[in-house]
């Protein structure tokens, strides 16, 4: 028993039951719509460099977090002088009594000469110290920037006029004699000179600083980008159709700046962490007894370290390395994710 369908022209087809229907090509299924985030994260999967780097950076803001567990589990803190509760450790001349600056199954960095600080748990808490920070600056700067460079792009006229000239005289500072030159003066107007200054008030002043200076740079950029994005037919399209500033700069110019935002961004992050650990390391940033990165080279530095416990530079300095190392591939590898045309 057969039955047929009407076509076009009046024709039919006959079809017997049971006959076996055309085969869909396996390929012609499995083509499947893909949105640019999806062909982003595709193509960084594929990045190995990339991925390993992801876990490196994922590693070491992991261990920042969880600093106070693994120094609870550990056994040890940060802030214990052990050169005044185990004065056996060390000799006449506060230098750990055990080689390899007294690293031991106790403690597993060894201990710091002078003050007999545990290492081990001072890198945690640093890098802790150091991230957190530079990581506060980052979120401003970029805030800054996307407000300030989208609004001069897509306004322009009088805004972008004074706002390029903002970016381009604070460009001319030398950041980092102004970082050192103006933390002093900032911190003095939350704290009288005369009194001792809290830990919080330095990491405030840190983050002014460095956010003072730092925002520059992206927000010329997405000023260049919203400048040519402005131009193009869907704005055009949204602006004929009644939509408000507000909404035109949400809706269709913020999602088109993602790209630069994310990779300026993993660019900016490490930078901040050099800056922050090079002001405590001049005295200026972070100082003792609060843990931190740049804290613990400034330590390293001095003569009673570098004459009888060399290896104590090692932990902090491969750490650093290590860490601004993976940043800088993980950045290189979003870049080359979002524009597969770039040559790395």
């Amino acid at each position: 028993m057969t039955s047929g369908i009407g076509i076009e022209g009046g024709g039919t087809s006959v079809i017997a039951d049971g006959a076996p229907q055309p085969d869909v090509k396996a390929e012609d299924a499995e083509l499947v719509g893909r949105s640019p985030g999806q062909l982003m994260w595709i193509r960084f999967k594929r990045d190995r460099t990339g991925v390993i780097s992801a876990y490196v950076v994922i590693f070491f803001f992991l261990i920042g977090l969880l600093a106070p567990v693994i120094s609870w589990l550990y056994g040890n803190d940060p802030y214990t002088v052990y050169a005044d509760e185990r004065p056996e450790l060390f000799d006449s001349a506060g230098v750990p009594v055990q080689p390899n600056g007294g690293i031991s199954g106790e403690f597993w960095f060894g201990l710091e000469p002078g003050n007999g600080y545990d290492v081990f748990t001072k890198l945690l808490y640093g890098i802790r110290t150091s991230l957190g920070i530079s990581v506060a600056v980052t979120i401003a700067t970029v805030l800054t920037g996307i407000l300030l460079g989208v609004t001069a792009g897509y306004l322009g006229g009088r805004t972008d006029y004074w706002i390029s000239r903002v970016i381009d005289f604070l460009l001319a500072f030398p950041s980092q004699l102004f970082f050192i030159a103006s933390m002093p003066v900032v911190v003095s107007l939350f704290v009288s000179p005369r009194d001792e200054t809290p830990v919080y008030v330095r990491v405030v002043s840190l983050i002014l600083v460095m956010w003072f200076l730092g925002w520059m740079s992206l927000g010329r950029i997405l000023r260049g980008t919203t400048l040519a994005l402005r131009e193009r037919e869907f704005i055009e399209a949204a602006k004929v159709s009644g939509a408000p500033p507000w909404r035109i700069i949400r809706k269709e110019i913020l999602p088109n700046v993602v790209t630069p935002i994310l990779v300026q961004g993993t660019y900016m992050l490490p930078n901040f962490v050099t800056a922050e650990a090079g002001l405590s390391f001049l005295g200026v940033g972070i100082v003792e007894p609060t843990p931190d990165w740049g804290q613990m080279f400034s330590k390293a530095s001095t003569e009673l370290v570098m004459q009888n416990d060399i290896t104590y530079m090692f932990f902090p300095g491969i750490s650093m390395i290590i860490f601004i190392v993976a940043f800088n591939l993980l950045g290189d590898s979003v870049r080359d994710a979002f524009d597969p045309k770039t040559a790395r």
